[in-house]
């Protein structure tokens, strides 16, 4: 599975390519689709640009992105979009359009009560484990975790030279995961070298704007759709670079 992460946290600042309204973002799905993404990862956004979990934010992303694409759509609950973690749940708890899916970051206050109130909604989870962090620990601990629909290993080491060794230490730490799938992504300059070793391990990623900006050239993405043409020539072990 090669997933594409939209837009992420990022906004107007970071380039007109990166999508921010409903329609943007589901004409940026339909291209990434199109191109061979096979889920869909998004942040759903205020018309100013901010990360939001209000349900009537989240309805209209999901409902433009769906008409648009056939295959899942996911979200994001990130404490950044909602600090306090009992306001966090009740948003959750309010959604009146669901996703497939919606991460919730491990090692963030509340991250069982939203993976709870997910899971009772029949939302799968993506166990976000950020490198770096404790989520690791705290998952293997967690009764939730056999319970998530796949954990999603998230190394935020962005270093080209180290984020691979930083990858497999994050994936030694997760041991068996509980049992589920792993979804490994990278971010910045560390993003092409974990896909890379994502593919190597015939693990799931990731790819899209709020990964990366930059193919692997070093030049400035146009779209997500040309993100997950590159991601998927990657991903097979075939350099870009010699082609």
């Amino acid at each position: 599975m090669v997933q594409v992460c939209l837009n992420g946290a990022r906004g107007s600042a970071d380039g007109v390519m990166v999508p921010l309204s409903p329609g943007a973002m589901a004409r940026s799905a339909a291209e990434a689709v199109a191109a061979g993404a096979t889920d869909v990862h998004v942040h759903p956004k205020t018309p100013c640009g901010q990360d939001s979990l209000s349900p009537r934010v989240v309805a209209a992303t999901l409902e433009a992105v769906r008409a648009r694409v056939s295959v899942p759509v996911g979200v994001t609950t990130g404490a950044w979009a909602e600090p306090d973690p009992l306001a966090r749940v009740a948003r959750i708890r309010s959604w009146t359009v669901l996703p497939e899916h919606a991460s919730v970051n491990w090692h963030e206050p509340g991250a069982e009560e939203a993976a709870a109130a997910l899971i009772d909604l029949g939302v799968g989870v993506e166990a976000g484990i950020w490198s770096g962090t404790d989520a690791a620990a705290r998952f293997a601990r967690s009764p939730l975790g056999p319970k998530v629909l796949r954990v999603l290993a998230e190394v935020t080491d962005t270093s080209p030279d180290t984020a691979e060794d930083s990858a497999r230490a994050l994936l030694d730490e997760l041991g068996s995961a509980s049992g589920r799938p792993v979804l490994l992504p990278g971010e910045d300059g560390g993003a092409w070298p974990v896909l890379r070793l994502a593919g190597r391990l015939g693990l799931a990623t990731r790819v899209g704007l709020e990964d990366t900006l930059l193919l692997p050239t070093g030049e400035r993405a146009v779209s997500n759709a040309q993100l997950v043409a590159e991601a998927l020539i990657q991903y097979a072990g075939r350099d870009a670079t010699r082609r």
